[in-house]
């Protein structure tokens, strides 16, 4: 059973969802299936979960998971004594998004101010011909190829993404605010090792994005303050969950390589000899 587990769900065919339970001790090796559930309802996978002796059940110190309350709920039933830990990634990927919706407003935004231009060039029998900005791109295109810059940190911005960031932030100064808060999330799973300094720094950006009055952001802050708890949790091991990743790629490549699943329940079975 193992003593520190990971909770995800997986799609294994035509999109239907599978609650999964690994084990972190083997990383996706032989082991570490301890159960996969068809469906993600709570009390379905309680009940199938709960079938598992409770001793061991309830020798399991941690649990990993997502902040789906489907998954608490899973969690605090089936393994009592487990401390959840809210996964960090969630959390973070929560705050690109947010971001990143900012970018594709403005986007639509320019994409709509250039369409008008367009009209009105036609209009005047006359050719269109957007400006460009000195790195070469429109003002579309500058927020087209700014997203995958935005997910990263700035050491890892190259030369052409620096320029292009620098031309952004510019022009849309709330995306610099924006893309700096996600950033300062980054930096507290980063660079904090204690919960009483990451709890510290967690509520200095909590105001922060207060003081910002972006609505998704704060939206973000909500969800961040009902997982409160869980997501401090993380600062005590620093645990994720990478060995859950690991396995559910594991079972894509392993489904690739024959070509879909014809038959579930023969997939499943093959799946329990390879890593249960």
């Amino acid at each position: 059973m193992g003593t520190h587990l990971s909770i995800d769900e997986v799609a294994l065919s035509q999109g239907e969802l599978y609650t999964i339970v690994t084990n972190k001790k083997f990383k996706g090796r032989k082991g570490s299936l301890v159960a996969i559930i068809a469906g993600t309802k709570a009390e379905q996978v309680i009940e199938h979960i709960s079938k598992i002796d409770y001793q061991k059940r309830a020798s399991v110190k941690e649990i990993t998971l997502d902040m789906a309350n489907s998954m608490k709920l899973i969690s605090k039933r089936c393994f009592p004594k487990a401390i959840q830990v809210t996964e960090r990634f969630h959390v973070q990927k929560l705050a690109l998004e947010a971001l990143q919706e900012i970018r594709i407003k403005h986007r639509w935004e320019a994409m709509d101010f250039e369409n008008q231009l367009i009209l009105q060039a036609k209009s005047e029998n006359k050719t269109y011909i957007p400006k460009l900005l000195i790195n070469g791109d429109s003002v579309k295109q500058l927020l087209a190829r700014s997203r995958y810059l935005l997910y990263k940190s700035r050491e890892k911005w190259t030369q052409s993404q620096n320029e292009r960031a620098q031309l952004l932030f510019e022009l849309y100064p709330d995306l610099k605010k924006a893309y700096n808060l996600s950033q300062q999330l980054r930096g507290i799973y980063n660079n904090n090792n204690d919960k009483h300094i990451a709890m510290t720094k967690l509520a200095h950006w909590y105001r922060n994005v207060e003081e910002s009055g972006f609505k998704n952001f704060n939206i973000l802050l909500n969800t961040i303050s009902f997982n409160y708890q869980s997501i401090l949790n993380y600062f005590d091991n620093r645990s994720t969950n990478a060995s859950a990743e690991s396995f559910n790629a594991k079972l894509k490549a392993f489904r690739s390589q024959f070509r879909g699943v014809r038959k579930i329940d023969f997939f499943l079975f093959r799946l329990s000899n390879l890593f249960a």
